[in-house]
């Protein structure tokens, strides 16, 4: 009897193992900035938590250890569904080197990745893919964007909001199957989000426990510095989710002004004069239906309703923001250079040489289950161009005068279907 009993322990002993093994296994790895440029913070999840969170890492080999921390997050109403979400922060890089990198713990490894710093200067010329409404359904311009990313054509992804659809769906399993499936892509250059409407569910838990961007506010608001560029990341969604507290809204806002003035100080916008602005719901759209953007009073524009306060139209006319790019509408829309409904091109020649205003670009396209958002017939006055095929935005800023996005079809098989050149000799207030 004993001899038949045996077999079985064996067998249980070996299936506790490997499942102690998987537990262990970090898996949904992605990288962000962190204090700076130079600065890479590494993030997964495992199962179960591991006795320490390390990074093994280097140029050409795995000759440095850097040790972070991890944090339960619960994913489930009835905490039934939790992981261990790890955080490692690797300072003080070599600007312009090839790093490769795993993480996890001597109880299990990541496979290998690689990621490539920026140049000690300001004067690069970095490239962006940019895009928002990415789900893990119908997620139509993710194999491209594995690929380009694999070839080493971006040097960051900006995700405007909408991730999954949704996150917390299925007590997170959504959510999780998600950040595998985009690790092709975020394993190997920073992934820089902002918050969308899709992401609201318990106060936007899963996107303030799963991404990890830089300064205070769990990601709902932060800015960046890529060569000639100051990228904004701004959370439009505390104008349409008050129950979360009317205090994030007047938060954000001096955090916004506060920001602004420091990057539009002369001796901050002679190194850095392209200011970039990002967030989930545009001010203006052209689309059909009922969202804010179809309004006169967009809340993200106007400020809030009645009050009209904290509006952010005005603080990116003072400040001279150069470039706002918003999503949210399963669409790609160019507008002219625009502030309060006047067009203020730079010229009739060359409506995007020294526009008087910001431009304004809408790339949330990118692709989930919802499906493209149409558009009314005519086409307004102050909207250039505009596409319903599923695709993504690239950006390349070229120097401290030429700025270049063009927006990729993926329904057309990679083909540019638009594209611009925003030229500024002077960065300064439009007011």
């Amino acid at each position: 009897m004993l001899t038949m009993f045996l077999p079985f322990v064996v067998i249980l002993g070996y299936v506790h193992l490997v499942w102690g093994y998987v537990s262990y296994q970090p898996e949904q790895v992605h990288l962000a900035f962190g204090g700076n440029s130079y600065e890479i913070v590494v993030t997964w999840s495992t199962t179960n938590q591991s006795n320490e969170s390390l990074v093994e890492y280097g140029i050409g080999g795995l000759i440095k250890r850097a040790t972070g921390k991890s944090t339960l997050f619960v994913s489930s109403e009835n905490g039934t569904r939790s992981q261990y979400i790890h955080r490692v922060s690797l300072p003080q890089l070599t600007s312009g080197s090839k790093y490769v990198y795993h993480c996890g713990s001597d109880q299990g490894w990541s496979d290998m990745f690689w990621f490539i710093t920026s140049p000690d200067e300001s004067t690069w010329s970095p490239q962006l893919a940019i895009f928002g409404d990415l789900g893990n359904e119908n997620a139509k311009s993710l194999p491209h964007l594995q690929e380009e990313v694999q070839r080493g054509m971006y040097d960051a992804i900006l995700h405007v909001g909408d991730f999954a659809y949704d996150m917390d769906s299925e007590s997170g399993r959504v959510g999780d199957e998600f950040m595998k499936q985009i690790q092709p892509i975020a394993a190997y250059v920073p992934y820089m989000t902002c918050p969308g409407n899709h992401e609201e569910a318990y106060n936007f838990s899963n996107y303030r426990a799963r991404f990890s961007m830089p300064g205070s506010s769990e990601g709902l608001w932060y800015s960046f510095d890529m060569g000639p560029v100051h990228f904004i990341s701004v959370s439009t969604e505390v104008y349409y989710f008050l129950e979360y507290g009317l205090k994030l809204v007047t938060k954000q806002y001096e955090w916004l002004e506060k920001d602004l003035k420091e990057a539009t100080k002369p001796e901050n916008r002679d190194v850095r004069p392209w200011i970039v602005m990002f967030g989930h719901r545009p001010m203006y759209c052209s689309n059909t239906g009922d969202d804010d953007c179809t309004h006169y009073g967009t809340y993200t524009r106007v400020g809030l309703p009645f009050v009209h306060w904290f509006g952010l139209e005005k603080l990116l006319n003072d400040y001279g923001v150069d470039l706002v790019i918003w999503a949210h509408e399963h669409s790609y829309e160019r507008l002219w250079p625009l502030f309060n409904y006047e067009v203020r091109n730079g010229s009739y020649e060359e409506p995007y040489h020294n526009p008087g205003a910001p431009v304004h670009i809408i790339s949330g396209s990118a692709g989930c289950k919802e499906d493209i958002s149409p558009f009314i017939q005519e086409l307004p006055y102050w909207s250039a161009f505009r596409s319903t095929d599923y695709g993504y935005m690239r950006m390349r800023i070229f120097n401290k005068t030429h700025l270049y996005v063009e927006q990729i079809s993926v329904d057309k098989e990679g083909e540019v279907i638009d594209h611009v050149w925003i030229v500024k000799n002077n960065h300064t207030s439009y007011a």
